[in-house]
């Protein structure tokens, strides 16, 4: 059973910086497409960005692009979301997920195992 850590969230003033990282155990990592979520209180969970399995292909959400970078480390199992010039709406929790295999990357259901995820909150 694949599983799917998260660290790296905290508390960072407007304009910061943080590097969310995600951790997967199992040895299939390389070969599925990762992607990155977040849920703030009272709202959809929603796409912030997803990686193809060779990192050849980024995808982003229109409210960070520009600001945040998806990158992973196959020999690390690990998938990271740098996110820089922090603004107060980004606050949420962040959740990596696995892809599931289709061509789409930006919707929730196209993705089969999720992160418990870790909590990102920007102050103003």
């Amino acid at each position: 059973q694949v599983q799917l850590v998260e660290s790296g969230g905290g508390l960072v003033q407007a304009g910061g910086s943080l590097r969310l990282s995600c951790a997967a155990s199992g040895r299939t990592f390389s070969s599925y497409a990762m992607g990155w979520f977040r849920q703030a209180p009272g709202k959809e969970r929603e796409f912030v960005a997803a990686i193809t399995w060779n990192g050849d292909r980024l995808y982003y959400a229109d409210s960070v692009q520009g600001r945040f970078t998806i990158s992973r480390d196959n020999a690390k199992n690990t998938v990271y979301l740098q996110m820089n010039s922090l603004k107060p709406e980004d606050t949420a929790v962040y959740f990596c997920a696995r892809h599931g295999g289709s061509t789409h990357y930006t919707s929730r259901n196209e993705y089969a195992v999720w992160g418990q995820g870790t909590q990102v909150t920007v102050s103003s």
